[in-house]
């Protein structure tokens, strides 16, 4: 009798893993300035930080401090490993009489992965705090309610919270009445969205505010509501923020409070009603048959349609017959002329009400105000105003938000609004991609506090008093040329498996770089692309060979990069992993400012694609 055997034809592939040793200049600079001994002690670690990483802050005693904090980390990592065990003192061979802890090579090349000291970006806030609020970039959210789409995901308080601790400081809700016109909904007007209550996000924001930052944090209010529930907004928005809700001095301003003076508050940011008027309507009601019957007026005086200008994005604008179906009886009584204008004197930024043409939208005389402009007319404004927009936000807030057909949520390139100085540039938090990577980038500056102090080349004014504009589109000369230098990295073993990039092997890594000069040491990565973003002159995009079958990769490759305005300018650094047929696999990310870049050796931490920092892998810059 015949049998059909099949055969399965296997192999076994056995990688060795390497030990990440120390690269030439990591060696060249313990010999320096350990001055040639096998230990560096804590005065030499001191003229190293100094020198190199130009730190020049520290002391002898606190970089004694810094060893000991490394070493005993580094025991408790690996208590097993005996030479993690030993704790040498200066002396054993180095001649040195400054005491305390000291390194050997191998140690020092593991402390400049301790992110801790060596992040590329200094941990502190160290900007200028006390300047008015419109000399500031704003970490924004957009619609910060939605945990997803914009047309039929739910309302929660939970991408708020998340926000909030991701250092996000303007944070956006839409103001509904609910079903029965009796209370107030937060939710995504005329789509499918779910709705969440605006107690359930004010608490959510009082709770969460200032874990990541003591910075303000600004609430920006798309008002539907009618007066009496605007009324209902001003006395819960009161009972829950207390004492953390700022009160302006004055109806309006003619400078923006500072930061610093607005530390641990709440601001509020929204159209203000127009009181006046409804005195008025209170002042002609008709009283037929003992009972009051006037009704609120057919052009919803309180409640004008926005325009250009307004809180309210493309894809639901305003309109005066949809907002008719919110209408209701006006009750003319105290109470609510109280808290209508209780409401209107909570407002800290008043949202503008362009008239006319955009440009005379853009006018820096009166009180100060902020704007609201789509990714679309910014786009269009800049291409014919962009001095104005630019002399506008030097007194002025600017927002800019994503255009309407953006129902994924997805994100437009932020560059576009701060290029001419927009504050508040909103992003989709929950749309992924680069364009908030570089959101999330350029607000890991200044301590991650959510304000980053906008260059001077945006707010220079002539002699006269006049704006001195800064043309983004101008083909300014080259004023730095920045080195990047990728070393090696490490990392991605503990936080993928072994078969998540290959089933067979290990991976094949390689770094992309946009642009800038730094030395990065990157783990776990088959090749590294780095890119720079900014003006549209400054564009540049490299990346290194690929490492393949290497889960702790080496490249040790230096990319010279020219810079005219870096000021404005973003690093981006994406290690992927190569496959030849396929789309190449992600394996972390990381973005920061041109000018915030530490110089020297940097660990640099990787992120996933939602921002959040892996556990383990890092670069070092």
């Amino acid at each position: 009798m015949a049998q059909n055997i099949k055969t399965i034809k296997y192999f076994h592939r056995k990688f060795v893993q390497e030990e990440q040793t120390a690269p030439e200049d990591v060696k060249e600079a313990f010999a320096t300035f350990a001055e040639g001994g096998d230990t560096m002690s804590a005065g030499q670690l001191r003229e190293f930080v100094d020198k190199v990483q130009c730190q020049p802050q520290y002391t002898v005693e606190e970089c004694e401090r810094i060893m000991e904090t490394f070493l005993r980390s580094r025991r408790d990592e690996s208590d097993n490993d005996e030479n993690n065990k030993k704790k040498k003192k200066v002396g054993d061979g180095d001649g040195n009489d400054n005491g305390g802890c000291c390194f050997t090579l191998e140690e020092f090349f593991q402390f400049l992965y301790f992110d801790e000291f060596n992040a590329p970006l200094s941990p502190e806030v160290h900007h200028d705090m006390d300047a008015p609020l419109s000399h500031y970039f704003i970490n924004t959210g957009h619609n910060s309610y939605l945990t997803g789409n914009q047309l039929s995901s739910d309302c929660s308080e939970v991408p708020i919270i998340q926000a909030l601790n991701k250092g996000v400081r303007v944070i956006e809700l839409d103001l509904w009445p609910n079903s029965n016109k009796t209370d107030i909904d937060v939710v995504h007007g005329r789509t499918l969205t779910a709705p969440v209550s605006l107690y359930k996000c004010l608490v959510a924001i009082k709770d969460n505010a200032f874990v990541a930052s003591e910075y303000p944090v600004i609430i920006t209010l798309e008002d539907h509501l009618t007066k009496d529930l605007q009324a209902l907004a001003a006395e819960v928005t009161n009972e829950i923020f207390g004492d953390l809700l700022y009160y302006p001095p004055e109806d309006a301003m003619d400078e923006f409070p500072s930061p610093e003076s607005l530390k641990g508050r709440i601001l509020i940011s929204t159209k203000p009603p127009p009181v006046d008027e409804l005195r008025d309507t209170f002042s002609k009601r008709l009283i037929k048959d003992g009972k009051e019957s006037e009704r609120e007026s057919a052009d919803e005086a309180l409640s004008p349609p926005p325009s250009i200008g307004s809180d309210v994005d493309a894809c639901d604008r305003y309109n005066a017959s949809s907002d008719r179906e919110c209408e209701e009886e006006l009750t003319p009584s105290s109470e609510i002329h109280s808290g209508v204008i209780h409401y209107k004197r909570m407002i800290t930024i008043h949202a503008g009400k362009p008239k006319g043409h955009i440009k005379d939208s853009l006018s820096v005389d009166g009180k100060v105000k902020r704007l609201s402009l789509s990714e679309q007319e910014i786009e269009r404004a800049s291409s014919s105003y962009g001095d104005d927009l630019i002399s506008f936000t030097q007194r002025n807030i600017l927002r800019v938000y994503p255009k309407g057909t953006r129902v994924n949520s997805s994100n437009f390139r932020p560059h576009i609004g701060w290029l001419y100085g927009a504050q508040m540039v909103a992003m989709n938090m929950q749309g992924y991609g680069k364009s908030l990577w570089h959101a999330q980038g350029l607000f890991r500056a200044n301590g991650g506090s959510g304000y980053v102090k906008k260059p001077p080349l945006l707010m220079n004014k002539n002699d006269d008093g006049q704006s001195n504009i800064f043309n983004p589109k101008t083909p300014y000369p080259t004023s730095r040329i920045m080195k990047v230098k990728i070393y090696m990295g490490t990392g991605w073993i503990s936080n993928f498996s072994k078969t998540h990039f290959d089933t067979f092997s290990p991976p094949d890594f390689y770094i992309k770089n946009n642009k800038n000069g730094l030395k990065i040491k990157v783990s776990h990565l088959k090749f590294i692309k780095v890119s720079i973003h900014g003006v549209q002159y400054d564009k540049a995009r490299h990346r290194t060979r690929v490492i393949s079958d290497h889960w702790f990769p080496v490249w040790e490759e230096e990319f010279e990069i020219p810079l005219k305005v870096p000021s404005l300018a973003l690093v981006l650094i994406e290690a992927r992993e190569y496959d030849k047929h396929e789309k190449d696999d992600f394996g972390g990310q990381t973005c920061f400012p041109v000018d915030e870049i530490r110089p020297g050796f940097r660990s640099v931490p990787l992120y996933d694609e939602k921002g959040n920092k892996y556990s383990h892998t890092c670069d070092e810059c």
